[in-house]
């Protein structure tokens, strides 16, 4: 069995210990490397907020992008298509 890996990850400047499989520990620290760099070009842009802000506004980035990938992978309507056109066709056919 795979022992857990223990890891610290930063986040907006806070570190997190976590306790992960080793075949997540590449995927996690680029989560957290394309956080952190979020973060950064809101603080850049705006000021007068604070990283809270900047956290909530890369999730809601992060998410929204996760959001449309799910729905470009979403084959359910083409399908659903694909049979009503096909069920139309054997009934046209059915008629000859």
């Amino acid at each position: 069995m795979d022992e857990k890996l223990s890891i610290r990850v930063n986040v907006a400047d806070r570190f997190y210990p976590l306790k992960i499989d080793r075949n997540q520990e590449e995927v996690i620290r680029k989560a957290a490397k394309m956080i952190n760099e979020k973060v950064l070009q809101y603080k850049q842009r705006y000021k007068d907020k604070d990283t809270q802000d900047f956290l909530a506004m890369a999730s809601l980035q992060y998410v929204i992008k996760v959001i449309e990938a799910e729905n470009k992978t979403d084959v359910s309507p083409v399908l659903e298509e694909v049979r009503a056109m096909e069920q139309e066709l054997r009934e046209f056919l059915d008629k000859e």
